[in-house]
């Protein structure tokens, strides 16, 4: 398992809210360690990652950008699709932890989605080899409160009921009738994702201003053709690159959520916990090799749609 996932954790600068409250970092890194400091007693707990990335003051000469988160996750997760392979990569936390930062990112720090992309057709432009051809598709949805929307499409009237997820023998789930278009080069996709970003569901609370209330799932999928110039047979090698920017968990009493607010962070929450068990329970089917174990894919939309 551990071959299969990566975990890395980032702190991002004060926002405004705590630099108001004269807020003390009580979090150090050095190299993969992460060490946390209880400011009472002064204790210290230190935690091992595959990455530690110290993004809070961009004055620091050991400041991770984000072009340095990049070249560590994103590029590994075009390596192993560029072979075949599905792969995800999820960005967790809680609420204004600059989740949406590090995956879209703002302006010209473009973020792991973007660059991405930016590869993925460098790559494709640059291939030498002439029997082979690409065909790159995408789609965008959130999961809001257990409902599925097409963010590429949200004018649809089923958004506003949720998409139906559907379960394919041959290729697993799916959302029937959500919007899974062709892209043909950087520009295209660029103005795809500013829409459907644009769409997204946010809202104020007291921890973050534009607090995501969704999960948002960008898919790629990459075709690539290959022709046997001798038996000019085809083969199709496919994968399947979700990037998933998670909504944040969050405690209630901190964010001041009521109402619509409060039962969309209970979603979250539960959401986000049904992720956790699954993750867990697959950790669990690695290390008991030959010996079954249940896996509660079900337990919600997210981990229903991203089984495969």
């Amino acid at each position: 398992m551990s071959d299969n996932v990566k975990v890395a954790v980032r702190v991002r600068p004060f926002n405004n809210r705590e630099k108001e409250k004269n807020s003390v970092c009580i979090i150090s890194m050095h190299e993969k360690t992460t060490t946390i400091r209880n400011p009472e007693s002064n204790e210290e707990k230190s935690f091992a990652f595959d990455y530690s990335y110290w993004s809070h003051n961009p004055s620091d000469p050991n400041f991770a950008t984000q072009a340095i988160v990049f070249n560590d996750l994103g590029i590994g997760v075009l390596e192993n699709a560029w072979k075949g392979y599905n792969v995800s990569l999820f960005a967790y936390g809680q609420t204004g932890s600059g989740k949406s930062y590090s995956m879209v990112g703002y302006g010209v720090d473009k973020g792991i989605i973007p660059c991405a992309c930016q590869e993925l057709f460098r790559r494709i432009s640059e291939n030498p080899d002439s029997t082979v051809t690409f065909k790159v598709e995408a789609s965008m949805m959130e999961i809001y409160n257990e409902k599925v929307r097409d963010l590429f499409n949200p004018t649809n009237k089923s958004n506003e009921s949720g998409l139906k997820v559907r379960d394919n023998s041959k290729t697993g789930p799916y959302v029937d009738g959500l919007a899974l278009l062709p892209v043909k080069d950087l520009a295209y996709i660029e103005q795809l994702m500013d829409e459907g970003t644009r769409a997204r569901t946010v809202a104020s609370t007291q921890m973050n201003a534009t607090s995501s209330r969704a999960h948002t799932i960008f898919t790629i999928i990459l075709t690539q053709t290959t022709t046997n110039m001798t038996t000019m047979k085809v083969m199709d090698k496919v994968s399947k690159i979700n990037l998933v920017d998670l909504a944040g968990s969050e405690r209630a009493a901190s964010t001041g959520a009521t109402g619509d607010r409060l039962k969309e962070g209970a979603a979250i929450n539960k959401s986000l916990s049904a992720l956790g068990n699954v993750i867990s329970a697959l950790a669990d089917a690695s290390e008991k090799k030959g010996k079954q174990v249940f896996v509660p894919y079900r337990d919600s939309i997210l981990t229903w749609l991203l089984k495969e």
